[in-house]
């Protein structure tokens, strides 16, 4: 069993690669491989809801990370997405990318369960963990939970490592995670499918 941890900051080995590392040592400790996926510094284009992609689970924009780590989550068991705080919410770059990744992948990820790691120096930690979960809700992906929200503090590595509290908390969730995916495991071997799948419904709220 494998889980990709998204490093959704421009700093490849700053305070959200320590909190992700956090989590991916426990991970491994529990007998469950990792990858680390750093979006890098390039520009990542927005979503343009030119709806290219419906149906073919990739962006027709292939120039950047998106297509990539399009392919990396849907081969993984599991999913870990981390990103400093910018203004009270998730890293410009790294919400393009998620824009673009779950606009028609997201049906690729069903059942794979999630956790939002944040990093914040003082504020803004609530708000950025509430917008990353909802990408997970909205895809049908199973929310993996702590002790506390998985938000860790400090302006650089060495801080956040001193948040015994934060560390703490995401090594329980990565514990909560590993159980998970053994629990999936576990169902399919014995022949514990998902439910078949609805069409989706969308209502309109416009009235003539």
């Amino acid at each position: 069993m494998k889980v990709l941890l998204i490093n959704g900051s421009p700093h490849k080995e700053g305070c959200t690669h320590t909190a992700l590392a956090q989590a991916a040592g426990q991970l491994e400790k529990r007998g469950i491989e990792t990858e680390e996926f750093w979006i890098g510094t390039g520009p990542i284009r927005g979503c343009i809801d030119c709806k290219s992609c419906w149906g073919k689970g990739t962006c027709v924009f292939g120039d950047d990370g998106v297509n990539d780590c399009i392919a990396r989550i849907t081969q993984a068991d599991g999913l870990v997405v981390g990103t400093p705080v910018y203004f009270g919410g998730i890293a410009g770059g790294l919400k393009c990318l998620l824009d673009r990744v779950f606009y028609d992948a997201k049906r690729l990820f069903a059942c794979k369960p999630a956790a939002a790691v944040v990093t914040c120096r003082r504020g803004g930690a609530g708000n950025t963990f509430d917008a990353l979960n909802k990408y997970f809700t909205i895809s049908s992906m199973p929310v993996v939970s702590s002790q506390y929200w998985n938000s860790v503090h400090g302006d650089k590595p060495e801080e956040v490592l001193c948040d015994l509290e934060g560390m703490q908390t995401l090594r329980l969730m990565a514990d909560n995670m590993a159980w998970m995916l053994r629990c999936a495991q576990a169902a399919r071997e014995a022949g514990v499918d998902p439910f078949e799948r609805e069409i989706r419904v969308k209502t309109s709220f416009y009235k003539p």
